[in-house]
């Protein structure tokens, strides 16, 4: 066994095989893989935990997955509430599950909020649901692994790889183990004649990269004006949160943010299809 990966798990323990389901690249040819029987034992179903502000893509492109003769298994979608509506209760003082979001003091220094999105709306509603599945809603909890949880994490995320802290529960990299990379998970779904997946993430999540802004702001403009109405509403309000908020981290309005690339100012782009994105990795 690779040091990378957890010890040999007993597998006549296990019960139940469930596949996180994000519905981008990687998850989505984690799923398809194993419905042709490319990654075995076939998992029992996907989750996919619904946040509420995923793009439109996303969401028809769950519809595609789940449509009949895509997957073998069913694919249960779970959720704990709707993160946009979350945000705008921050924004007038009520509890909610903060987002990674910048903040600007009155000094001009920037800080980051701290995260707890994933965990109560996507980590927290997939073990409930896997528990249900397992019958151990309600009971107490084995000491030996009894579900196995596929996650599509690629060889080049390695560093989220993350332990389960469960003894009721082991995590599975298949795609790591497979060597796979996001490009070769491209590949393999171009091979098959599959449709691109879009980039699943919540529409105003603080971690995009001004490509990923650029991108929405083109091809997404009911997205873009939903983020930018959204960025302008959270700027102050929160409990216990000095200085404004802000869904950029340049900590500008996301309307005015400069979201153009140097080549689009005229610049030319020495590296573009050259390095093949290895400078600095």
């Amino acid at each position: 066994m690779n040091a990378l990966f957890p010890p040999p798990v007993d597998t006549a323990t296990i019960r139940l095989r469930a596949l996180s389901l994000g519905a981008g690249v990687q998850s989505t040819t984690l799923a398809l893989m194993a419905a042709h029987g490319e990654i075995g034992p076939m998992p029992d179903c996907a989750i996919f935990a619904d946040t509420g502000w995923e793009p439109k893509a996303v969401y028809e492109h769950l519809a595609w997955l789940r449509s009949p003769n895509v997957l073998p298994f069913p694919v249960h979608i779970v959720t704990a509430g709707n993160i946009r509506d979350g945000l705008v209760r921050g924004a007038q003082g009520e509890r909610w599950a903060s987002i990674p979001a910048f903040t600007k003091s009155a000094s001009g220094k920037v800080g980051m909020i701290r995260r707890q999105c994933t965990k109560e709306l996507k980590i927290v509603p997939i073990r409930r649901k896997v528990r249900e599945l397992v019958g151990l809603a309600g009971k107490r909890s084995p000491d030996c692994p009894v579900v196995e949880q596929w996650i599509g994490i690629s060889l080049d995320e390695i560093v989220r790889m993350k332990m389960s802290f469960e003894p009721w529960q082991v995590n599975r990299w298949p795609l790591i183990e497979l060597g796979m990379t996001r490009r070769d998970c491209l590949r393999w779904l171009e091979r098959h004649g599959y449709p691109m997946p879009p980039k699943s993430a919540c529409i105003g999540c603080p971690y995009h990269s001004d490509v990923m802004w650029r991108q929405m702001r083109d091809e997404d403009s009911d997205g873009f004006a939903d983020a930018v109405a959204i960025d302008r509403l959270i700027r102050t309000g929160f409990r216990n949160l000095r200085g404004e908020v802000y869904l950029h981290r340049s900590c500008v309005p996301l309307d005015e943010v400069d979201l153009d690339t140097p080549a689009d100012k005229g610049q030319l782009d020495l590296f573009a299809d050259e390095c093949d994105g290895m400078c600095g990795v």
